[in-house]
């Protein structure tokens, strides 16, 4: 069985080369801001996201190790997920992420929101230095769709009349777009046609979708040291979520206690129990699934490399987490 370290094997040194560029480029900064910011790369996590667009453009690129543009775009997708990540837990008021205090708590939400505020105008401006507008005009998409992802899920707080498609589209903009943006980004950078700049895209697109999908499925099966956070937390902010999509479905009761905000005994007990017990945890698996066949096809017309096969390894290792919890 192929693990996530297995898989990112091929990037191993690229992504050391990443980490030590991401320490120099935020260090020329205020030093507070600049604690905040390494206080992340310290965090942990796998780096997916700059593996995908190394791994992506070896892929593409015969081989070849990826050229400084290259790099530099893997760099600022990742300054750019961090940014969100800072954003993200100040507005779900998060205390911990990958088991480690978020920025907000370890300093202050002031603090919060200038780093991440740094960390996206840094992104800003080596994004504008690649000097290709393609490439500026995607990942420049990709900041507005985490901020109007953002909006969208607040505003839909306890909403049990959320549909499927706007689950859909709040996921594709708060996670997919990132990866799905990027992986074009790639392409476009590699000078390849239209029809290939839209296949990895796809694939970014589903991968981004498989990981969203995973995560709200997990936040209802796995513990709370296995997510390093809360578990069942998105439900008790009022965020629907597939499984409790699915679930409103089936239960009619469970629309009246998500309305009212989960307030009277019991309510909250009664809507966890509406998603565990009923089809949406599976029929959650049978979505990320889907996503995990699209993705792996539309790199079909990649020529055969060991970085081709650990991109079609990656949504299975993803997969794969379901039935680890």
């Amino acid at each position: 069985m192929v693990s996530v370290a297995q898989v990112l094997q091929p990037v191993e040194a690229d992504l050391e080369v990443l980490l030590g560029n991401l320490r120099n480029l935020i260090g020329a900064g205020h030093p507070l801001l600049q604690a905040a910011a390494e206080h992340l790369f310290q965090a942990g996590g796998k780096k997916l996201r700059p593996a995908l667009v190394l791994m992506l453009a070896r892929a593409v690129g015969g081989g070849q190790p990826p050229d400084q543009r290259q790099r530099r775009l893997a760099e600022i997708t990742e300054m750019i997920h961090t940014a969100s990540l800072v954003h993200d837990d100040l507005v779900d008021e998060a205390s911990i992420r990958r088991g480690v205090a978020t920025v907000h708590s370890l300093f202050n939400p002031r603090m919060a929101v200038l780093a991440g505020d740094f960390l996206f105008a840094q992104a800003s401006w080596h994004l504008a230095n690649l000097d290709n507008l393609k490439v500026v005009q995607l990942l420049s998409q990709v900041i507005m769709d985490l901020a109007e992802g953002e909006v969208r899920q607040g505003l839909n707080r306890y909403d049990s009349r959320q549909t499927m498609e706007d689950y859909l589209e709040k996921s594709y903009r708060k996670t997919a777009s990132l990866m799905a943006n990027s992986a074009q980004a790639v392409g476009v950078l590699a000078a390849l046609p239209e029809h290939q700049l839209d296949s990895l895209y796809r694939f970014g697109r589903q991968l981004g979708m498989i990981f969203q999908v995973v995560d709200d499925c997990l936040d209802f099966t796995a513990s709370d040291q296995q997510l390093g956070k809360p578990a069942a937390s998105d439900l008790r902010a009022g965020y629907l979520t597939a499984p409790a999509i699915f679930a409103l479905e089936e239960d009619p009761h469970l629309a009246e206690r998500v309305e009212r905000q989960f307030t009277e005994p019991g309510d909250l007990e009664a809507a966890l129990t509406a998603v565990r017990q009923g089809s949406g945890l599976e029929r959650t698996r049978a979505l990320a699934y889907s996503f995990c066949q699209d993705a792996k096809a539309a790199l079909a017309w990649l020529p055969a490399s060991e970085e081709k096969a650990a991109l079609l390894d990656l949504p299975d290792v993803v997969l794969r987490r379901l039935n680890e919890c």
